[in-house]
């Protein structure tokens, strides 16, 4: 195991419900920061109550709240605000996700926090961001992915708006902030100076977008739906087979020559419409059914082992139970047991980063709610 984390000794105070700022606050515990996880006595994270649950503990917040302690405090009680400050005091980072305003109204703002503690790097996750015609609207994954575009460039070719199924908005505005964060750290340890880090969902959500946005400043065009296909690149799709489907990405000419080469189609080396990766794309509903013909003579895993023996990047469709079985994942040790506060034992992804060719660890099980209140806040009890 690694003996030392790169966040070792960062204090982190989290206040934070479902899953972009716990997400966040995961991401800075895993690299071995102190995430204290304050919540309401009654119920706390939201996500606590989300299933699957497991004799009363929930997996989808175990997901999230690894390597996490607990602590239960009322925000709208005075004593219980003053017992947050003395925490804020001894803190490095304060994360919170709730609509702007909201700290300010509770005394815990960034302002007040900065007089308490000014090194504080204080990060804020919000669904527009803390100042703006929009700062007051609240937001979801849902909501965001709708009003950030993503979900008009997901799903097939004139069909219904679809939002991705893996909550991009929470977890591209998580990621952003613990990026932030660890880069503010350096700032107040130089200067003894925090700062106040503003993470709006939709601006994550369009950063992540560059090469949608990128093709709209450069065409003048919306980006639209094409399904599993490329607007710049062709043979890089989903494509029928003779018992399913695969995924195949000839991205450049020489892959494309050797995707030829496996179907037995050097002809089409020679058509004009294929000569390029931008003409192809500019084809590729001529190209789809010449390739699916030639594929449907085969299953997905014959051809598969044909373009895995060519170099020719390529993979099957799989589903969650499938992936989380595959050689990789498993060399990568990716999944490893983890025992609920509930005595449940369960598995969970860990952290997908090595260190010097080493996970990071598991070193505490996802919180029950306020399970460290005497650890943590009884010093602070006991103070004059």
């Amino acid at each position: 195991m690694l003996k030392n984390l790169p966040l070792d000794g960062v204090r982190v105070i989290e206040i934070c419900n479902v899953a972009a700022g716990p997400y966040c606050g995961m991401l800075l515990a895993d690299m071995g920061a102190d995430v204290i996880k304050v919540e309401h006595p009654d119920g706390g994270d939201t996500l606590r109550s989300w299933p699957p649950i497991s004799e009363g503990f929930s997996e989808n917040f175990a997901s999230l709240n690894r390597n996490k302690r607990s602590v239960t405090l009322n925000l709208k009680v005075a004593d219980d605000i003053v017992m947050l400050k003395k925490l804020i005091a001894d803190a490095d980072v304060l994360l919170e996700n709730n609509r702007p305003g909201v700290m300010d109204r509770l005394g815990i703002g960034y302002t007040q926090c900065a007089a308490i503690n000014p090194k504080l790097v204080y990060c804020s996750i919000s669904a527009y961001g803390q100042t703006g015609p929009r700062s007051q609207e609240g937001g979801f994954d849902l909501t965001i992915q709708a009003m950030s575009g993503i979900m008009s460039v997901t799903g097939e070719a004139g069909g219904e708006p679809v939002k991705c199924g893996v909550p991009l908005a929470d977890f591209s505005s998580g990621l952003y902030g613990a990026f932030a964060i660890v880069s503010a750290l350096r700032t107040a340890e130089a200067t003894g100076s925090g700062d106040h880090l503003d993470i709006p969902m939709l601006g994550a959500t369009l950063g992540i977008a560059a090469l949608q946005t990128s093709e709209y400043f450069g065409s003048g065009r919306d980006p639209v739906a094409l399904g599993s296909a490329h607007p710049r690149n062709a043979p890089y799709r989903v494509f029928r087979s003779q018992d399913g489907r695969f995924s195949l990405a000839a991205g450049n000419n020489a892959l494309w020559k050797a995707t030829c080469e496996v179907v037995g189609r050097l002809d089409l080396l020679q058509d004009e419409r294929f000569q390029t990766p931008t003409t192809r794309a500019k084809f590729q509903a001529d190209l789809l059914p010449i390739l699916e013909q030639e594929f449907a003579r085969a299953t997905s895993a014959q051809w598969l082992a044909l373009f895995e023996a060519a170099g020719v990047p390529s993979a099957p469709i799989n589903s969650y139970s499938e992936v989380l079985q595959d050689q990789q994942v498993r060399h990568m040790e990716w999944v490893q047991p983890l025992e609920l506060p509930n005595g449940v034992k369960t598995r969970t992804f860990i952290s997908p980063i090595r260190i010097s060719g080493e996970n990071l660890p598991v070193t505490k099980a996802p919180p029950a709610l306020g399970q460290h209140n005497d650890e943590i806040l009884g010093k602070y009890r006991r103070a004059p």
